[in-house]
């Protein structure tokens, strides 16, 4: 029952100790691609999924809407007619 035993990897995963704030430098950090391995192997270790899901989505965000804005700043401006 290979089922089990990753519902249980899942469940401990979960109950990681990592704070949303290190979750957050480092999904900050990845969107840049700057991470060393040593970094990206304790991340792995300490960080809650969950929470890297969550701080991923909201860059994502961010993402978007900052490029919204640029393209509508440079419309705006008369600079791309």
């Amino acid at each position: 029952m290979s089922d089990n035993k990753s519902g249980e990897g899942l469940k401990d995963a979960v109950q990681r100790k990592g704070s949303f704030g290190q979750t957050l430098r480092a999904v900050g950090w990845s969107f840049f691609g700057v991470r060393k391995s040593t970094e990206h192997e304790k991340d792995v270790a300490q960080l809650n999924p969950v929470h890297v899901v969550i701080a991923a989505l909201m860059g994502v965000g961010v993402f978007i809407a900052s490029l919204v804005l640029i393209v509508r700043w440079v419309l705006s401006s008369g600079v791309a007619s």
